[in-house]
């Protein structure tokens, strides 16, 4: 089969399209046909060598999937060759979504919503999981409760406002202006364009000095730094960023504020969660670029490069036909 393998770590250049072994399905394993994959900053993260410890190479690395089963090992009883099924794969644990074909844990892999097609579906396994782990398992995000997610164009934050708003609380979010139909499109409530007002102003200003009950931040620095600026009385915070320095954390402490970080957890509950909300027409992932395996540089360097304009994600097509 072909995959792109990982050779050393640097620029978006040091993928090299390979032919390598179809690997075979252990005892509880599913052998996929993967029809297509995604990018996700974790993709970059490790391609760069931000996780060398974790990564040996050569790697085959990604990790989202939407595709067909083609063979089952031993014991496996939740699926049959030709179900379309999508997931993310193990991270840091084997091989990843980068080739024709991928072998996962029977315990890790959902069916695949109908009404997704195998892009959209590889669009959502990671970010959608991020997102319920974090708004769900976390911070236990309710009804009529308000929130600010930041960078509600990006490919976890546009989720996060659909799957918040499906809760029934009230959606703020920050993004540039010219995202602010797509934000308001996705069920924002209240958007903030970060460029020009200063987020925690208007966030005081439209809840009249109280704050937001939960802070989703996705983009780090500055943004969760001043979260306790901008939460209420017991509130929460969630954060899927590496904390690139001390935190000060004396507001939060006058606030009773608690803090939660996710680094997802891979498991099918929540993938079967995602397809429920799918199925009632309550969240869909937008697709900002497709490229094909083979232009997968290509697809990094554009994730990759500050301001780079795009809404939702970068899918990558694996099955020809599906390729731009």
């Amino acid at each position: 089969m072909k995959a792109q393998v990982l050779k050393s770590f640097g620029g978006p250049n040091t993928f090299e399209l390979t032919e390598v072994a179809k690997p075979v399905p252990q005892a509880g394993q599913v052998l996929v046909r993967v029809h297509a994959t995604s990018i996700n900053p974790l993709d970059y993260q490790v391609r760069r060598g931000d996780y060398v410890d974790y990564v040996p190479l050569p790697a085959i690395t990604g990790h989202d999937v939407s595709g067909v089963v083609e063979a089952v090992g031993p014991g496996v009883t939740s699926f049959v060759p030709g179900d379309e099924v999508w997931y993310t794969t193990q991270i840091f644990e084997g091989d990843g979504s980068y080739a024709e074909y991928h072998v996962a844990s029977e315990s890790i892999i959902g069916k695949k919503p109908a009404s997704l097609s195998h892009l959209e579906a590889a669009s959502l396994t990671l970010v959608g999981g991020t997102v319920w782990e974090a708004l769900i398992g976390r911070v236990s995000l309710r009804v009529g409760e308000s929130i600010l997610i930041h960078g509600g164009a990006g490919g976890v934050g546009h989720v996060a406002i659909q799957v918040a708003k499906a809760i029934g609380a009230r959606v703020f979010t920050t993004v540039r202006e010219a995202n602010f139909e797509f934000a308001r499109g996705l069920g924002a409530d209240v958007v903030i364009d970060y460029e020009q007002e200063d987020y925690v102003d208007a966030v005081l200003r439209e809840t009249d000095g109280q704050g937001v009950d939960v802070i989703f931040d996705t983009i780090g620095g500055d943004t969760l730094t001043r979260s306790p600026d901008a939460l209420a009385q017991l509130g929460r915070v969630v954060s899927i960023v590496d904390i690139a320095k001390p935190q000060n954390l004396i507001q939060a402490w006058g606030k009773n504020a608690s803090y939660h970080f996710v680094f997802t957890r891979q498991n099918r509950g929540k993938l079967d969660e995602l397809k429920a909300l799918v199925e009632r027409g309550q969240l869909r992932p937008h697709i900002g670029a497709v490229y094909s395996l083979a232009d997968i540089s290509s697809a990094h360097a554009l994730l990759e490069t500050p301001n780079n304009g795009l809404r939702g994600k970068v899918a990558i097509a694996v099955e020809p036909s599906l390729a731009p």
